[in-house]
């Protein structure tokens, strides 16, 4: 990494070592989630039943009224959007019938219920987002500018900025670990087949993976950058 006047200049070696574990874990967990998620997409419910109607049940038995549930495009891009109390499902999940569309469906319909029920890392996560959402624009911005005039308190400034989307993906692991529980619990006492509950756990530990992993990179990015700082001000 460039880091201008005053904060050496050239590539960092721990840099591009921290690159490289950082693609090698994504890389890793996407492919895992894909491959899990294309075994089990494969595996029919005995039920009949296709996600959505899945997810709608698993609502009405948490007493969770007044949700729409809508096909979004792409494939894994489901999500529950408490802003206008949609859950989007991906079409093969929206109207497929395997293990993989109510592990899924499941887990967004989870995401409801977290909301509804005033999960307390949900509002917290929730409160993080217009932090964020602004932190995350300027922090480089902060960063590079601190760099390049060699100002440390800019430098510092940027690292404390950058922190807050540590914290956020750190705040997440909660809610998606808690969506996947209640989405295996449902599962397990709605009478699906052992078949179905084992292989849907399957498939959300993979997803439950990638955010392990990505909260991973970004803490091991925070200390890489406060070990700049640190050395810098030695």
């Amino acid at each position: 990494m460039y880091y201008g006047m005053g904060y050496g200049m050239g590539y960092d070696t721990s840099y591009l070592v921290l690159v490289l574990v950082s693609t090698l874990l994504g890389l890793v967990t996407q492919s895992y989630i894909k491959s899990t998620y294309k075994t089990w997409s494969k595996v029919g419910l005995d039920c009949g039943l296709t996600g959505a109607q899945v997810a709608e049940r698993m609502l009405a038995d948490e007493g969770v009224s007044g949700m729409r549930i809508q096909s979004i495009a792409g494939e894994l891009t489901d999500n529950f959007d408490p802003r206008s109390n949609v859950l989007n499902l991906s079409r093969a999940n929206l109207n497929g019938g395997s293990v993989a569309s109510a592990a899924v469906a499941c887990h967004e319909a989870g995401h409801a219920v977290q909301h509804s029920r005033g999960y307390i890392p949900v509002k917290v996560r929730s409160a993080l987002v217009p932090i964020v959402n602004f932190t995350s624009n300027v922090w480089m911005i902060v960063f590079f500018a601190g760099a390049a005039i060699g100002l440390a308190g800019l430098v510092q400034l940027a690292v404390i900025l950058f922190a807050f989307s540590v914290i956020f993906q750190i705040v997440t692991l909660p809610v998606e670990f808690d969506a996947s529980r209640r989405a295996v619990a449902y599962l397990e006492r709605s009478g699906m087949s052992e078949t179905a509950v084992r292989g849907a756990r399957k498939v959300l530990v993979a997803a439950a993976l990638t955010y392990v992993a990505a909260a991973l990179v970004s803490v091991l990015q925070l200390l890489y950058y406060l070990s700049r700082v640190q050395r810098r001000n030695d």
